[in-house]
């Protein structure tokens, strides 16, 4: 097993690689083998996998491997990922593997992996033991494992209209788009619980994405769904990505509802269930989300970026809810874990309950003149953020995740290395436009000095 190749591809978060030369089926068998004997826990194993071509051939591999090491796996089939999430979690199993590679191109697939009660394995806390584990020399056990199906579609819709009074929900007209990824084959369950008019989009499963990347955080692949939201005259629209656990709420005049203003929305909305309770949000989440939870009685609590982070920040403080500025949402009644039709469905409940067109929600949670994350490559990431630390000395500096800068004027920024690539991301808001464009433009001029 070439190293640099599993250096490569074993990311911070997930496994991703090119399929057929990097990721295989051999790995993955290796990967279901390691994962069982890494497992802290006792118990079977859930397998999903999204549509991608490979994915089922690369699913049965690592089962293989899971099965060889003894361990018991419950397939549950093509499903979005938050939903091996719940299977580990309802069902009290030892961990779950689910085969994808989320919004990124039909050639690339992964694998991303949790153990029991759905807590996520990142490099930091046991991917990084996997990946060191692969190229052992493995025993089969004693007695193999079984193989099990079981389909989760039900409970799982039945598990999403929890977090709502679905008696409280009025008709809506809506455009959803699935990006030919995993929301279609399992919106559908959903739509025959809700008052809703669903005008669906790609929704036939194609892990090649015919149509357009299934990335909504890259708003030029929401023209389809806008166009359709506005020559219909519609109440909004929902966008999901490859592998369904990231959606985004679309207003009735095409603009989309951001990852900081569906974190505020639904940190009010928590905060109407927990008073006084923690909320999280990450380091370059928009500021309108610590305004909300202050303004109502919460305590806002900052986390570095990454799901896995989020997630044991708030098992350590008893969060209901966080909220990451790229529309991943966290709930602690869904084991902590992130869920892209959760927070879609609740987004929608809240404009129900309020009377409101989601444009005047958009609004109301906009406090802040914002930019959209941009990307900067630098040969020396460091240098970059140490010449920014230097031209601010005089502002309120942090480095929890990157640097983050808050200017006398409510202005504030976060620059942030890439963990993968030789990249500097960066997020401003202020104020107003001028003193937004002004602080911007200095800190770019620096950054590509």
């Amino acid at each position: 097993m070439d190293n640099a190749v599993l250096m490569n591809i074993f990311k911070a978060y997930d496994i991703r690689g090119k399929v057929g030369t990097e990721l295989t089926e051999e790995l993955a068998e290796r990967i279901g083998r390691a994962m069982a004997a890494w497992l802290p826990a006792e118990g079977a194993v859930a397998v999903g996998r999204d549509m991608r071509p490979d994915s089922e051939a690369l699913s049965q591999a690592l089962a293989s491997g899971l099965m060889a090491a003894g361990r018991d796996v419950v397939n549950i089939g093509q499903v979005t990922s938050d939903m091996i999430y719940h299977a580990v979690g309802k069902h009290g199993l030892a961990g779950g593997a689910m085969i994808t590679a989320s919004h990124n191109p039909g050639k690339d697939n992964g694998i991303k992996l949790c153990r029991e009660e759905a807590k996520p394995i990142s490099i930091e806390s046991g991917l990084a033991d996997i990946r060191d584990m692969v190229q052992s020399e493995f025993l089969d056990a004693e007695q193999p494992g079984t193989s099990s199906t079981l389909d989760v579609t039900n409970e799982w819709i039945d598990h999403v209209l929890s977090f709502v009074d679905t008696s409280k929900l009025t008709p809506l007209k809506l455009a959803v788009d699935a990006g030919n990824g995993m929301a279609g084959a399992i919106f559908p369950s959903l739509e025959k619980r809700v008052p809703w008019e669903v005008t669906e989009l790609y929704f036939e499963l194609d892990g090649t994405f015919p149509n357009h990347e299934a990335n909504p955080l890259k708003f030029e692949t929401l023209a389809d769904l806008i166009k359709t939201i506005k020559e219909n005259g519609l109440d909004g629209g929902i966008a999901f990505d490859g592998d369904g656990d990231r959606a985004f709420v679309i207003d009735e005049t095409g603009v989309p509802l951001t990852g900081g203003v569906m974190s505020a929305m639904m940190s009010e909305y928590f905060l109407g269930k927990y008073e006084g309770a923690s909320i999280v949000y990450d380091a370059r989440n928009s500021h309108s989300v610590i305004d909300v939870i202050k303004q109502k009685g919460g305590r806002p609590v900052r986390s570095r970026v990454g799901h896995s982070l989020i997630k044991e920040k708030m098992r350590e403080v008893d969060a209901p809810f966080g909220g990451e500025a790229s529309g991943h949402f966290y709930f602690k009644d869904n084991w902590y874990a992130d869920s892209g039709i959760i927070g879609a469905v609740i987004g929608l409940y809240v404009a129900t309950l309020s009377g409101k067109k989601l444009s005047e929600l958009r609004e109301q949670y906009t406090l802040y003149n914002a930019i959209p994350e941009k990307n900067f490559e630098v040969s020396d990431k460091q240098a970059a953020i140490d010449r920014l630390k230097e031209a601010f000395a005089q502002d309120e500096q942090d480095t929890l995740d990157g640097l983050t800068v808050q200017l006398p004027n409510n202005s504030w920024f976060n620059v942030r290395p890439s963990n993968t690539e030789p990249l500097l991301r960066l997020n401003a808001e202020a104020t107003n436009q001028s003193d937004l464009d002004a602080l911007v433009d200095k800190v770019v001029s620096i950054i590509t000095k």
